[in-house]
Order: structure tokens, then C-alpha cells, then sequence
């Protein structure tokens, strides 16, 4: 990505692909799938990956060169804008649509993915570890799919234009050069409407707000953090944003919900515990000068805003009123 123009746009390596398998066992989908397919890669990409069989990471003596940490679970570190336990993940697992299902023999299982900075180079290791999720079992039937076809988006925002990069004949990929995810130039911004399309998770003393507590304030500082962290995280370095300022600003925004809450329940294998996950989905209109957060807001739809987004949730598109 070019910087030279505005220094305050991130430069961040970032692709999406999309993933097709033919089901051939019936595979039943809960209403959100981004939980249950983010834990078939997880234990898929472990087996490929380890070389230990140790039952933690955390002793591991290979925890620094071994793929399956840094793509899936990458150790805490200290960042200057909050302390992870847990840092962001380098990928998001987006799916298809809302809606328990079941897909039987012969449909399509469809979902997106998006990549960033070290993951990128692994792709080859990730398409591995899906075919192989995908044949042991998906699903609390163990559905079963083979993979059909793998795509890749040129222009990461517009998904009618696809190239594909998998031969299901010789299971090989194809490698194609990848484009930077550029902002669109700035100009004065005073209205724009942000869909969410999965639920939007924004918490305070680890409870999601529901929409009536949702300022735009919460929202706007929540995209600066999350772009400003990735893009130190997997890109060059955080963009030069100044929080005080910027926080400041967001307290005159004004704004129009028409949001509303869905509820979600995914079950956690590891903990063996079913929990809550519901979320706001719906629009939210905002109106003020928005032109300083307007690239954590356009780069937000690429990175989704609040908790869980490596499920997919937080998804949203925006739309810029003239």
C-alpha cells in the first residue's frame, strides 16, 4: 500500500479467500458456524503442525517455530495500547450465512477466510488443515467434505470478482500475486451508515452492551484500537493516531440505531461449557466529522470490530453518504 500520500493509513498485508467443499456425509451447521469451524481447524492444524505431542504449548521448547501458536493461538504480549492475554489472531473465519442447517450429501459448504501477515505465507499448511478437518469430521454428526475449490479476491470489498486458486485434480494452489488493501482517499466525511451482518459484540466489565448502551463513542474508539493493534501486530507499525484526540472527537459524533440484539449460544469443547454469545446486528447511522476515523472504519470491514471476530462475528459494510 502506498503511505506517502497520507501517512495515517495503515499498511497492512491482508487477503481473503473463500473455501467450497462437496459434503459427503451430511454435515449439521448450528446457527452460527464460526465456532464450530474455527475448533475443526484448530485440532487439524495442531496435528499437522506439532512435532512434540506435548499436551500444552505453553513448555513447549518449539513454541516459537512451531506454525500452529503463531497462526492460532499467539502468546500474550505486551502492546503500548493494552496487554493481550490473548492477542488477535492473524485470520478470521467468516461464514456463509445465519442459520442452523443441515447439509446433506452433495451441497456445498461454503465459508470465507481472511489472512494476515505471518499467515499468509502458511497458506498451503491452512489448506491442508481444512481438507483434513473437513474428512474426520465436522459438526456433531462428524459431517464429512472433500475440497472443490479454493478463490481469491483481487479487491478484498468486492466479492463478484474471484480468481481461483485450487485444482482439485492435482490438489495443488496456484500462486497469485497479492493486492494491498488500500483505503480510499480521504475527503470531508460527515455521514455514513455502518450494517452489521453478524453480531457486534462490544463489551464493558466483560458483558456485551446491548444497543441501548452503545455509543458512538465505544464504537469508534473500539475500530482505532483494532486497526491501530493488527497493524502493529502483522502489518509495518500502528498508524501515528492520536487516541486523546481522536476520543475526543467521537464524543460529537451524533447517531441514528435501528440495531438490535440476536442471540447465539456456542458450546466450547475445551471448557466444556455452553455460553452466550448474542450480539447487535442491524444499522447505525452516524453523522458529525467523521474524517479522521474514516480509515479505521473502512479497514474495520475488513477486520470486524469487537469480541470473537475470529468467528466472524462483528462483520459489517459501510456506506458513505454524499
Amino acid at each position: 500500500m502506498d503511505n506517502t500520500s497520507n501517512p495515517s493509513l495503515p499498511a497492512l498485508p491482508l487477503a481473503r479467500y473463500r473455501f467450497q467443499f462437496t459434503v459427503t456425509r451430511a454435515i449439521r451447521l448450528p446457527d452460527w458456524p464460526g465456532s464450530l469451524l474455527r475448533g475443526a481447524f484448530g485440532h487439524a492444524l495442531r496435528r499437522l503442525s506439532c512435532m512434540t505431542r506435548q499436551s500444552a504449548c505453553t513448555d513447549c521448547p518449539l513454541l516459537g517455530a512451531c506454525p500452529y501458536p503463531a497462526i492460532f493461538a499467539p502468546p500474550p504480549v505486551d502492546h503500548k495500547i493494552q496487554r493481550f492475554s490473548q492477542p488477535p489472531s492473524p485470520y478470521l473465519i467468516e461464514p456463509e450465512k445465519w442459520g442452523a442447517r443441515r447439509l446433506q450429501t452433495g451441497e456445498t459448504l461454503q465459508f470465507d477466510m481472511v489472512l494476515m501477515g505471518y499467515a499468509l505465507r502458511e497458506l498451503p499448511l491452512i489448506v491442508q488443515a481444512w481438507k483434513n478437518a473437513a474428512q474426520r469430521g465436522l459438526g456433531p454428526d462428524d459431517g464429512t467434505a472433500e475440497l472443490r475449490e479454493i478463490f481469491y479476491f483481487p479487491h478484498f470489498l468486492s466479492l463478484d470478482q474471484a480468481v481461483s486458486i485450487y485444482n482439485p485434480e492435482n490438489k495443488r494452489l496456484t500462486e497469485v500475486p497479492l493486492l494491498p488493501v488500500i483505503c480510499p482517499p480521504i475527503k470531508p466525511i460527515s455521514d455514513l451508515t455502518l450494517n452489521f451482518i453478524s453480531p457486534l459484540r462490544l463489551q464493558d466489565n466483560g458483558r456485551a452492551l446491548p444497543p441501548e448502551r452503545l455509543t458512538p463513542t465505544v464504537l469508534l474508539m473500539a475500530a482505532v484500537r483494532r486497526v491501530a493493534v493488527i497493524t502493529q501486530l502483522y502489518g509495518t507499525d500502528a498508524p501515528p493516531w492520536d487516541f486523546t484526540a481522536l476520543a475526543r472527537q467521537s464524543r460529537l459524533i451524533q447517531d441514528d440505531k435501528t440495531l438490535h440484539w440476536q442471540d447465539w449460544t456456542r458450546r466450547s469443547a475445551r471448557q466444556q461449557r455452553t455460553m452466550q454469545m448474542g450480539g447487535v446486528v442491524g444499522q447505525w447511522r452516524l453523522s458529525g466529522d467523521l474524517t479522521p476515523f474514516f480509515p479505521a472504519l473502512h479497514f474495520g470491514q475488513c477486520l470486524h470490530l469487537g469480541k470473537e471476530t475470529v468467528f466472524g462475528l462483528g462483520r459489517y459494510t459501510l456506506t458513505v453518504h454524499e
